[in-house]
C-alpha cells in the first residue's frame, strides 16, 4: 500500500503540514508506505487548457508536474492536505489540480492508459481555515469530492480545521485525532 501526501500549503511546518503528517505518520504505522510532496517546492505552472492532452495522454508543459504525475499513479490513496486562502485552495493547489486534465480524454472519461491505476484510487482531504467555522473551507471539499464523484474513484474521507497562527493546529487534539484517523484509513486495504 503507497500513501502520497499532498501539501498545498506554502508555510513548511504550518497548520496543514502539522495535520497531513499525522495523517502519513499514522499509514506509515498500519504498514504503508509513504511519501510527501510539497507543492510549493515544485514548477508547476497553471494549465493552458491547449487540449493537447486529451488526444495523446501527455502534458506539453515541461515542468515538475511530469514527475508528480508519475507518483500519483503509483499511489493508492492520495490526502491532500491545504489551507483556505481567500475562500478557496492555494494557488499551488489549484495548479497541481487543473493539471490533472493530463489523465482524461476530451469527453472526460480517464485514458485508456490511466484508467487502471486511477479508477478507484482513495482521496482524502485535510482543511485548514483561519475563520473558526470550518464549513468555510467547503469549496475545496466541493472541488476534491465532484472529482472523486466524476471519475469513480474513491472518497476516503475530509478533516476541516481551524487555526490562524502557524503552527496552532499543533494544540487541536481532536483535529490531531481526525488527521491520525484518516492516516489509519489510508493505510486499511
Amino acid at each position: 500500500m503507497k500513501v502520497l501526501g499532498i501539501m498545498g500549503s506554502p508555510r513548511v511546518r504550518g497548520n496543514s503540514d502539522i495535520l497531513l503528517s499525522q495523517a502519513l505518520a499514522a499509514a506509515k504505522e498500519g504498514g504503508a508506505k509513504v511519501g510527501k510532496i510539497i507543492l510549493d517546492r515544485k514548477q508547476i505552472s497553471g494549465c493552458k487548457d491547449c487540449k493537447k492532452c486529451n488526444k495523446t495522454g501527455i502534458c506539453v508543459i515541461r515542468d515538475d508536474m511530469s514527475e508528480i504525475k508519475e507518483k500519483i499513479l503509483e499511489a493508492h490513496v492520495i490526502i491532500h492536505s491545504v489551507p483556505v486562502y481567500f475562500w478557496s485552495m492555494t494557488a499551488q493547489m489549484k495548479a497541481y489540480l487543473d493539471r490533472w486534465c493530463v489523465f482524461f480524454d476530451a469527453d472526460w472519461n480517464w485514458h485508456t492508459i490511466y484508467y487502471p491505476q486511477m479508477h478507484g484510487k482513495r482521496i482524502g482531504l485535510i482543511t485548514v481555515c483561519g475563520d473558526p467555522d470550518v464549513h468555510t473551507a467547503d469549496p475545496i471539499v466541493h472541488s476534491f469530492k465532484s472529482t472523486v464523484e466524476m471519475t469513480g474513484m474513491r472518497w476516503l474521507g475530509v478533516v476541516m480545521a481551524s487555526a490562524a497562527e502557524k503552527g496552532e493546529i499543533a494544540n487541536n487534539e481532536a483535529a490531531l485525532r481526525e488527521a491520525y484517523e484518516l492516516g489509519k484509513k489510508a493505510a486499511a486495504p
